[in-house]
């Protein structure tokens, strides 16, 4: 029985260590080349008290705090009828809580914020991404969604990204919406996590007949600043422990809570209301001023993804641009998408190509390597099932990602590139190396590669008195590192606003996955010195069944 305390404590801690990470992964938005930092929260639920008034309204805002402080981790998409079709996309899919008792879900919460994205390819080859809405259950959009163009004999493929725990996608009703879209949300029991997805192997089926016809072309890669090819979402110096999930896709949220397409025609219609509320506003205040123009600006919603961190930070400081496609659901603008990014990196990745692992976090089920859940995945993002020998060892993975020139050992390769680099998080790091050498360093108790090497974690870091990472260093695997006392910079600095909710400092996490054995004082070290929002993805290691609205892998 103690045995078993200690390993559900040390799976429970590995899940909040994975939540904290996706959480802080990746949520900054660029809309028309301004960082928009996604901190919505507050005023969401501050003015959604405001509208309510007596004993009722207390016990509801009461209620909303305590959400905002810890927010529900797990929810659930009502998916519409027909969601590959041109009505289908357009139709908002709906927010809600796995399980109420646990908390509401809202979407304009980035911490609980759930996002969708489509392809649609052409019989013609003509490639378009476009981004369904979410809204929460019982709402209405901020401003009417753009109906996409789905011509006939189009093959349209929609994945799903979370900023927390565990995404469950459910049908609305009748028709069926998850079978008539294909939907996989994982093993029946056992949900991905933050990672579903409808239609996927149809899709990809279709793109790559069509490049092989010659009708849907992929733009090459190019060569890097350092000499190097571009890199992909498969290349391992890019790749974390849960590579190819989540999306790019961005909402706008209004003060109250209310989700719109990140377009221009939902800018306006936001502004409008915007203005007609801050009108109303002005006069029934006593001393007729206006309310502040900063709460009733639309705030950006993003979701953290491998995906935007390639395409929005490390392309660019490596001088690389990635394969884009007209936007139908932003005014036709060019923008990158998951299965662009999958269509590049199976084109043109070059050995080693980092295919997702069995012990991908997302793909354990109750703690345990599954291929078939392994499969299920791969299959949602163009990546051929398991195969025999090392396809998909943990092991075989977590040496080539530390060990090999081709994995982290380029980040470190380049890090003068990286440090000229804007941070993603700079409640991290203040430039891009330290929050790649942050990432890669979680990475490897979160993989439990501490477990199947037998070693130590070679990323040590370096940090200051606020916590950053202002340096890093990379030992080889298994090579004692060269300090177990932590080591800190002299001058500290003032921490940046950022989208990524961060532990406080100071916080730790335990540098050893369940069942493992000790990692050295230097790993326990190294883990102490990370930022505790550089922590892994969530994982399903609790499954637990959502009843029979929750869309399996179909029958291999």
């Amino acid at each position: 029985m103690a045995r078993k305390n200690l390993t559900q404590s040390s799976r429970t801690a590995r899940r909040e260590r994975a939540r904290r990470w996706k959480r802080s992964k990746m949520s900054l938005a660029l809309i028309g080349g301004p960082v928009i930092l996604a901190v919505v929260a507050g005023t969401v639920f501050a003015a959604q008290g405001r509208d309510r008034h007596g004993t009722q309204g207390d016990q509801a805002a009461a209620a909303q705090a305590a959400a905002a402080v810890k927010p529900d981790p797990d929810c659930t998409l009502l998916v519409p009828p027909n969601p590959l079709s041109a009505g289908g996309l357009a139709t908002p899919y709906r927010l809600v809580a796995t399980d109420p008792a646990q908390g509401p879900c809202h979407e304009a919460n980035p911490d609980q914020s759930a996002f969708v994205e489509a392809a649609i390819l052409t019989p013609q080859g003509k490639l378009t991404v476009y981004n369904p809405l979410v809204i929460d259950k019982g709402t209405r959009p901020a401003a009417r969604t753009v109906r996409p163009s789905v011509p006939r004999g189009s093959a349209v493929g929609i994945w799903f990204g979370f900023n927390n725990a565990n995404l469950t996608l459910r049908t609305s009703g009748r028709p069926d919406g998850l079978a008539q879209g294909k939907c996989v949300n994982g093993l029946r029991g056992s949900v991905f996590g933050q990672f579903a997805y409808c239609n996927a192997p149809a899709f990809f089926r279709a793109a790559n007949a069509q490049i092989a016809k010659k009708h849907l072309r992929i733009p090459a890669l190019g060569t890097a600043k350092d000499g190097l090819p571009c890199p992909t979402t498969r290349d391992f110096s890019v790749v974390d422990q849960d590579g190819s999930d989540n999306v790019v896709t961005h909402y706008l949220a209004d003060a109250h809570g209310r989700i719109a397409q990140n377009n221009a025609a939902s800018r306006a219609a936001l502004k409008k209301a915007a203005q007609l509320a801050n009108r109303g506003d002005r006069h029934h205040r006593h001393n007729g001023k206006a309310g502040s123009a900063k709460t009733s600006a639309p705030k950006d919603l993003a979701n953290g993804s491998d995906n935007l961190l390639l395409t929005q930070f490390m392309d660019p400081a490596l001088g690389c641009k990635p394969f884009t496609a007209p936007d139908q659901s932003g005014d036709g603008r060019a923008a990158s998408a998951l299965a662009l990014d999958e269509l590049s990196a199976a084109a043109d990745q070059k050995a080693p190509v980092a295919l997702v692992p069995r012990n991908d976090p997302m793909t354990l089920v109750d703690g345990r390597d599954s291929v078939a859940k392994t499969d299920a995945y791969r299959a949602g993002v163009d990546m051929p099932p398991v195969r025999a020998r090392a396809d998909g060892d943990g092991a075989a993975f977590c040496t080539t990602l530390f060990g090999d020139p081709a994995g982290i050992r380029r980040v470190f390769k380049d890090k003068a590139l990286f440090e000229k680099a804007p941070s993603p998080d700079p409640a991290t790091a203040p430039n891009l190396f330290g929050f790649l050498a942050s990432r890669a360093n979680q990475t490897f108790t979160n993989l439990g590669c501490d477990r199947l090497l037998g070693a130590a974690d070679p990323v040590i870091l370096t940090t200051n008195a606020d916590g950053l990472v202002t340096d890093a260093a990379l030992t080889a695997l298994g090579r004692t590192a060269p300090s177990a006392t932590p080591t800190t910079s002299a001058s500290p600095s003032a921490p940046t606003p950022s989208a990524f909710p961060s532990a406080s400092p100071g916080t730790t996490a335990p540098s050893t996955p369940s069942g493992g054995p000790s990692a050295s004082p230097t790993a326990a070290t190294t883990a102490a010195t990370a930022p505790a929002g550089a922590s892994a993805s969530p994982s399903s290691t609790a499954p637990r069944s959502h009843g029979n609205g929750t869309a399996v892998h179909p029958a291999q």
